[in-house]
């Protein structure tokens, strides 16, 4: 070869080389587009990558205008999971990214040196509450050097998400594809979650006799595939509780697993059947459970085991059946706990109060009330005056105390002097400090009455005091973000604190473990505890907001799991809001 052919090869080659060097650097400026190169022909080739950058470009205008109406984002599903005998909960199997697709191509085309240059961009995080699983002003940490493993979570720095064995939740958005994973799980057992619900509904159950309902539910975990994924206890401490339990395979530097409780509810009022909506309740919780089920499963590994726990709780209505768990021991170790409640707007927290409920019995002496009533007790006249006690006491009331009452019973015959009388009375205050003065001046009503009628007075309080629900903002917060990432409107904060509320025997639950207890619409303005809301809580519309609403608790949960930052802060607002109760 003579000298200037050698020449005009040296200068093809610097050429060449100026070009590659020129591409790749415009290769990796936006990972997200293929790089299409100025100083060639527009071949075939080029023409088809033009054609995709620009359905890409589209894609992204229309992921920007999703974000903007705080709606998930679309056309995204998460790889299959590893093993190909689990459901992928009718997603489409695959990693059908674009970055998928790109990260496959430079893995196998590049060699080590570029492979370190392949990582994705950083990320300006956005203000945007309804982005899911956004870093609240945490920046992204830098993974060169670490293309290969993950971190110990010993040396995650504040903000930061738990990365996932494999690469399947190493960034914000893979989060976000494991919260829709979660949420199309939900979608795909809709069909047998509105059986679950409807079962429950027609026959309504009152407290502690909620048998048809356990069975419902206890096959429904039962039934579920694949056979034995669920550890199902029927009976659990209490002839109508279950417990319901499911476990991730394992992860590495935990010292336990993170135990996750899902509630349900399903006993009925006396009279209107379920006009509470407990039997939404259940199926919230049934649903939740499995959306987070689903979710974990689709993960080649986990930075820490995990155990999904679901708790069948009976006699909310009357008893407490929450508390009798507590006493046995059935929210020993949980974590942090979840559920939801039918009502008739979109609250994260309403402040149920703190309930003391009395039997109040009047005894007297029965005799004649035409031919000698003086010799009689009217047991009857003590009832009234017990009432109209509380009546004038009234004015003296805080305005955030509450009490009402019935007589129960007023006697046998008008001309008999009535010689035994029932009165029931539940007293309701803010707090488990103010309950037990509320409680004081109202006895003190009641034995008066005693006195100036001549009757013996004998006052039984119930079981159980149903405690103040604790507020946990960390908790509730990162409710309302993912919440309204699904569309829910909620009601502002003010409005949460200055609404009307009721008691519940969760707000003990609040007492022993962090939780939630948010509030759901369902489709209907009518009121809690009448024969409207009962219908309400049958009918197919119901069905919609119920699994929306379980979809943003298992969204909420898998922050839980997969944002340490955000636990740690859960447990410290538990513990402030115990000191704050002086409990």
């Amino acid at each position: 070869m003579g000298r200037g052919a050698r020449r005009a090869t040296v200068d093809r080659v610097a050429k060449n080389r100026t070009r590659l060097i020129d591409y790749k650097q415009r290769m990796f400026t936006w990972p997200a587009l293929i790089p299409i190169s100025r100083s060639h022909s527009a071949s075939v080739g080029q023409k088809q990558r033009r054609a995709r950058n620009d359905a890409l470009r589209a894609k992204i205008s229309c992921q920007a205008s999703h974000e903007d109406r705080g709606s998930p984002e679309p056309g995204f599903s998460p790889r299959p999971p590893a093993d190909p005998g689990r459901s992928t909960c009718g997603l489409q199997k695959g990693r059908s990214t674009l970055r998928a697709r790109l990260w496959r191509r430079g893995r196998g085309t590049r060699g080590p040196a570029s492979r370190e240059r392949w990582r994705r961009p950083q990320r300006t995080p956005v203000g945007n509450a309804g982005s899911v699983g956004r870093r609240e002003g945490a920046s992204q940490r830098s993974r060169e050097g670490t293309a290969d493993r993950s971190p110990a979570v010993g040396t995650m720095r504040p903000g930061e998400e738990r990365p996932v064995e494999g690469g399947a939740c190493a960034s914000v958005s893979d989060l976000e594809l494991l919260k829709l994973r979660a949420a199309e799980c939900i979608d795909a057992a809709a069909e047998r979650l509105g059986a679950l619900s409807r079962a429950i509904w027609s026959e309504p159950e009152l407290a502690y006799e909620e048998h048809q309902a356990h069975g419902v539910l206890t096959r429904f975990f039962q039934s579920e595939t694949p056979a034995g994924s669920w550890a199902v206890q029927p009976h659990y401490q209490l002839a109508t509780a279950f417990r319901a339990e499911w476990g991730s395979p394992g992860g590495w530097a935990a010292p336990r697993p993170l135990h996750l409780g899902f509630l349900c509810e399903y006993d009925a009022l006396p009279g209107i059947g379920h006009a509470c909506g407990h039997n939404l309740i259940a199926e919230v919780g049934a649903a939740a459970a499995l959306g987070v089920k689903g979710a974990l499963e689709s993960l080649a590994g986990l930075p820490l085991p995990v155990k999904v726990i679901v708790l069948g709780t009976p006699a909310e209505e009357d008893g407490g059946g929450k508390i009798d768990l507590i006493e046995a021991g059935a929210f020993k170790n949980l974590d942090v706990v979840f559920m939801a409640h039918p009502s008739q707007e979109n609250a994260a927290y309403l402040p149920d109060v703190a309930e003391h409920d009395v039997t109040v019995k009047y005894y007297g002496k029965a005799s004649h009330a035409a031919a000698y009533p003086w010799e009689g007790l009217n047991a009857l006249d003590a009832a009234v005056l017990a009432y109209n006690n509380l009546s004038v006491l009234r004015q003296q009331l805080k305005p955030a105390w509450r009490v009402h009452g019935i007589i129960k019973n007023g006697g046998v015959k008008p001309n008999i002097i009535p010689s035994y009388s029932e009165l029931i009375y539940y007293f309701r205050a803010p707090s488990m400090k103010e309950l037990p003065v509320l409680t004081k001046k109202a006895e003190d009503c009641f034995r008066a009455a005693a006195l100036a009628t001549g009757c013996t007075v004998e006052i039984d309080g119930g079981a159980h005091d149903y405690y103040n629900v604790l507020p946990n903002k960390s908790l509730w917060k990162a409710y309302v973000e993912n919440g309204k990432k699904l569309g829910i409107d909620f009601i502002s904060e003010d409005a949460m604190f200055s609404g009307p509320s009721g008691s519940t025997d969760f707000g003990n639950v609040s007492f022993v473990v962090p939780g939630i207890h948010p509030y759901f619409y369902i489709g209907s303005n009518a009121l809690n505890h009448t024969e409207q809301y009962t219908e309400a809580a049958g009918s197919q519309e119901a069905q919609f907001y119920t699994l929306r609403t379980a979809k943003a608790l298992a969204m909420t949960a898998l922050d839980v799991i997969f944002k340490p930052e955000l636990l740690e802060r859960i447990r410290e607002d538990f513990k402030l809001k115990l000191q704050e109760e002086e409990f």
